[in-house]
């Protein structure tokens, strides 16, 4: 899908507020509330964006550990892939999944709520699963960045 300024202005602006309102956004654009309208139900259709958002403060919440594991696997066929990816979307506390280059196949993000949960989790969920040769934890002492926010060009014309 090709986007032009107005469509780049638009994402920039709605990664700032997501609940903006089209009213809104035109104020910002220099666009009627209806081509923002339009514009987004293209970028929508198109998959450009996939959805909005609450953003959560996990710590907020009693969920105040964050951990990166490096998950190895026994087997690599087609279909025990498909059924990690399975197991591990059905993992609430797994909040992402990378397949990897490198040591591991893969790399997860993951929230409990104290380091005795965290071992609970690997040891008698993660480990468990008959896929997984191996589970290297890291756990996350301060968050220095986080962002969902993309680096969108700000003059495409």
């Amino acid at each position: 899908m090709e986007l032009d300024r107005f469509d780049w202005q638009i994402l920039q602006a709605l990664q700032q507020d997501a609940r903006s309102t089209h009213q809104k956004l035109a104020q910002q654009i220099a666009l009627s509330a209806s081509q923002i309208g339009r514009r987004l139900q293209r970028m929508e259709e198109n998959g450009v964006v996939q959805g909005y958002q609450v953003n959560i403060l996990p710590e907020k919440i009693g969920l105040s550990v964050m951990a990166f594991a490096h998950v190895s696997l026994e087997r690599h066929s087609e279909s025990s892939l498909r059924e990690f990816a399975q197991a591990i979307d059905a993992l609430p506390e797994v909040l992402e999944c990378y397949a990897t280059a490198g040591e591991a196949d893969y790399l997860l993000r993951i929230v409990v709520a104290d380091l005795p949960s965290l071992s609970r989790f690997v040891m008698n969920r993660l480990m468990q699963l008959s896929l997984v040769r191996s589970v290297k934890s890291t756990i996350i002492l301060d968050a220095i960045k986080h962002t969902s926010k993309l680096p969108l060009p700000h003059a495409r014309g």
